[in-house]
């Protein structure tokens, strides 16, 4: 269902609510014929019959249960977009329009776009015009930085971009009704992440689910939350935000997390028994880039002592990265000391002995407020609530 027709999904719809072809055909304002031919081509694509058909009425199979759950819930929110722009954009909109509207949102250039639909740039510029004149109003504007979206547009990419998460998601749960595995899930990881609780999910994630596809991401904390909010990711996992930095996003705690003071193994510093921190200030550091929950920790700390934050710093979110910035210079480190584990207990870097003690941070699972998994990904967040307790630290609250 790479490029579902929309037309069709509204007509399964019908006849699952209304359970009749005719009442739906007038409903749709279509033909009977049409009904049959759109419910014909649903159940061609899906594998199998969607509709028990009796002198009592059209019923959903337990496949098309599965199935109208999912179509449901993306079209109800399509519709929603476009019934607030134009009314008749429920009827008009086709799949590949709002693809076209959704890529020139992100791309604001219809060459671009074009070349990031593997389409002529006329094909990408036609059916914006079609989508624009069916709204009765223009859905861009143009300026000096290229074709901007305006608001109106922004909320039907949105909305379909959504949409077509679900639809994906309704392939995944049929194939799952099948006892086949297909899909992908996509997760965001922040640095924690990455050494810790992720490797030891997923590992256990592929030795069940050998075939499915898994994809991850890293990058800053906003990009991430921009991509979980389009449906390009569908888990974040790392630092937790407080406050929550928008509500139809969903925050679960897992641990609590700490900061640590680190250098090289041969760093004079490295067997000292409780540095003050006037003498850490003197050093230059490694840390966390700004903005994000480690660092605000890391710039609290001196001004809570009285004392300015040390102005040699390299802003860094790397362990790898740090661990050799360590071990080449006199420079001093502040990272999770979950992510720095595996490089302490290999030797390959210290840790400093001091009285210094963080407060914990949140560490856990960021996802859409009305999120609905596939059996895979909710399979992936068990094992990563599995292996977040094995850290041992205590759950955040």
């Amino acid at each position: 269902m790479s490029a579902p027709n929309l037309r069709h999904l509204r007509v399964f719809l019908a006849v699952a609510e209304l359970r009749s072809p005719t009442a739906a055909a007038q409903r749709c304002r279509v033909s009977q014929p049409a009904v049959t031919q759109s419910l014909n081509k649903l159940e061609q694509d899906m594998g199998g019959g969607l509709f028990q058909r009796s002198r009592q009425g059209f019923f959903l199979t337990d496949r098309g249960q599965i199935f109208e759950t999912r179509i449901r819930r993306a079209m109800d929110r399509l519709d929603t977009a476009l019934q607030d722009v134009a009314p008749r954009l429920t009827v008009t909109a086709t799949f590949s329009q709002l693809q076209a509207l959704i890529t020139m949102s992100e791309a604001q250039n219809f060459t671009l776009a074009a070349h990031n639909l593997g389409l002529a740039q006329p094909t990408v510029h036609r059916a914006v015009t079609q989508i624009e004149q069916a709204a009765g109003r223009t859905l861009f504007e143009r300026t000096s930085f290229g074709m901007v979206p305006t608001r109106p547009c922004r909320k039907i990419a949105q909305a379909a971009r959504l949409a077509f998460a679900e639809f994906d998601q309704a392939q995944a749960d049929i194939a799952e009704f099948d006892g086949r595995d297909i899909g992908h899930i996509v997760v965001g990881a922040l640095p924690l992440s990455r050494t810790v609780v992720l490797p030891e999910a997923v590992a256990r994630f592929r030795a069940q689910r050998p075939g499915h596809r898994i994809k991850i991401y890293d990058g800053p904390y906003g990009e991430m939350l921009a991509g979980l909010r389009r449906g390009d990711i569908d888990i974040i996992i790392g630092a937790l935000r407080d406050p929550l930095p928008i509500d139809d996003v969903v925050q679960e705690p897992l641990f609590l997390d700490r900061l640590a003071f680190l250098c090289g193994p041969s760093h004079p510093l490295a067997n000292a028994t409780a540095p003050p921190l006037e003498v850490l200030a003197r050093y230059g550091w490694v840390v966390p880039r700004a903005g994000v929950p480690a660092r605000a920790q890391f710039d609290a700390l001196f001004a809570a002592n009285g004392l300015p934050v040390p102005h040699s710093l390299v802003e860094c979110g790397s362990i790898l990265l740090m661990r050799e910035l360590l071990n080449r210079s006199p420079l001093l480190g502040c990272i999770s000391a979950q992510q720095a584990e595996a490089e302490l207990s290999r030797g390959l870097l210290a840790r400093l002995h001091t009285e210094i003690e963080f407060p914990g941070r949140a560490i856990g699972l960021t996802y859409r407020a009305d999120w609905v998994p596939t059996a895979a990904q909710g399979l992936l967040l068990t094992l990563l609530r599995d292996a977040a307790q094995a850290t041992g630290a205590p759950l955040a609250m």
